[in-house]
């Protein structure tokens, strides 16, 4: 019996090369977990060809030419295509889709020898913070399965947490890897923009969206985004990362407290951030008041542009095109049909408002100006990093909140984003672990954002922060 509770990547590879067990051990005990804890609701189909992976997998190990990720069983959120496999981005609007080619991170896991073993639930079209609004059922926090797990990526977050895989993959519009990680207690890592090729992702929000990993540890975090990561011909947004070059005298950290403490955060995940800055200064690092004008504005920023992105997007789902199709009168009619039957409350709520922002007469009143203060909170992350080497603030302003309790306020579940979507809107990378429990036993979290391509200095820090709470 392989105990899966405090497996990681290394223990699992050195199981795997002794022969302590067998690849198809390992995956067979993962597939049990998904099975037997259906009620979570985490996974929206296993992968049909997990036993001829496995066998791939084993005969690298018999030959002697196996890495870190060869035979470690991962999932995949929804809205990444894999060659064969059925994707729906969780929504009816694709319903019995199979992807026709594979995202180009799919395949770098692959040629590591990693096992897909199954999609995971989200919100869908990756459109929510908490993965209720995914067309096939709301996803459970496998920690209090009366509360979320976090959205947009939060199948892949509760996949973990619930020892359904080893580690997964989400995608990270707005906090959505970050968040889910939070409330789940795990880590997740949101990619410099541009990082991680977004080939074979269904796009939401074009110029915000990352694709980045789950996990238990800091370590593991960073094996899965060394093999995912790095130039791609099939996405131009990709480039070469500069490695850091300090990633090992990270002892300056900045924290924008009047943001911090503004109104709506949670006075005991304020407590634990004061109590995890309290354990960073006596591991000798340097705390520096810094103050980030712009950011205040960051959410309004991306309530602006992400719609906007979100409408261009969608509008290929016409029921002509891509997508459900229910026949009508006339083409016009056909075309509302399929378009209110096929996307959800949340999805239609935002391409209306996203319609309405690209409007003739609102274009230059709402998107332009947002673009325009868009720059200036990239502008002045780069000038606080001039003083600081990352910058640390709570993940979310409360811990996992109860199923429903905010189905009814969309202003309120998009405030849920306020510490998440600033690293988004400037592009930055940005790494969430978990930092205590509260009262009620449910994780916190806390976030270190630095520089583009200094991911190596947020895995030192968050490494180093992770051994002090151990």
């Amino acid at each position: 019996m392989i105990e899966l509770k405090d497996l990681n990547i290394t223990k699992a590879h050195q199981a795997l090369s002794s022969g302590q067990y067998l690849v198809k051990d390992l995956v067979d005990a993962y597939v049990d977990s998904i099975n037997s804890k259906s009620e979570i609701n985490a996974i929206r189909n296993l992968h049909t060809d997990i036993d001829e992976q496995t066998k791939v997998a084993q005969t690298r190990f018999t030959e002697g030419k196996a890495n870190l990720l060869t035979g470690i069983p991962i999932i995949i959120k929804d809205n990444l295509l894999r060659k064969d496999q059925l994707v729906g981005a969780s929504s009816k609007m694709l319903e019995g889709y199979r992807a026709v080619y594979s995202a180009t991170v799919i395949d770098r896991l692959r040629d590591a020898g990693a096992i897909i073993l199954a999609s995971a639930n989200c919100d869908e079209f990756a459109m929510g913070g908490s993965t209720e609004n995914s067309a096939y059922g709301v996803t459970k926090n496998p920690i209090d399965t009366s509360r979320v797990p976090g959205g947009s990526s939060g199948g892949s977050a509760a996949a973990v947490a619930a020892d359904m895989s080893l580690v997964s993959l989400g995608t990270d519009t707005g906090g959505s890897i970050r968040q889910p990680a939070a409330f789940c207690g795990l880590v997740g890592l949101k990619p410099t923009y541009g990082a991680v090729s977004r080939y074979g992702a269904i796009a939401m929000g074009s110029s915000l969206d990352q694709i980045g990993p789950f996990a238990k540890n800091v370590e593991d975090a960073k094996i899965v985004f060394d093999c995912i990561s790095g130039l791609d011909a099939k996405d131009s947004t990709t480039e070469e990362g500069v490695q850091d070059t300090i990633d090992d005298n990270v002892k300056k950290i900045g924290i924008p407290f009047d943001f911090v403490n503004k109104e709506g955060v949670d006075s005991e995940v304020l407590e634990n951030f004061n109590q995890t800055v309290e354990k960073l200064k006596s591991a000798g690092y340097e705390i520096v008041d810094i103050s980030l004008p712009y950011l205040h504005y960051a959410l309004s920023v991306y309530y602006i542009l992400m719609p906007a992105e979100v409408s261009s997007n969608l509008a290929r789902y016409d029921g002509i095109r891509y997508g459900l199709n229910v026949s009508a009168k006339d083409g016009i009619a056909s075309y509302e049909k399929s378009r209110a039957t096929g996307f959800g409350k949340e999805v239609r709520r935002r391409i209306l408002l996203g319609t309405y922002i690209l409007s003739h007469g609102y274009y230059d009143s709402y998107y332009n100006k947002a673009n325009m203060v868009k720059e200036k909170i990239k502008t002045e992350y780069e000038q606080a990093f001039k003083n600081v080497s990352v910058i640390l603030t709570p993940t979310t302003p409360t811990t996992a909140f109860k199923i429903g309790e905010k189905s009814n306020d969309p202003l309120a579940m998009y405030l849920a984003d306020i510490f998440t979507v600033p690293a988004n809107i400037a592009g930055v990378p940005a790494i969430s672990i978990p930092s205590g429990l509260d009262k009620d036993g449910l994780p916190f979290g806390v976030q270190f954002v630095a520089p583009h391509h200094a991911e190596n200095r947020l895995f030192k820090v968050a490494s180093d922060l992770q051994n002090l709470l151990q």
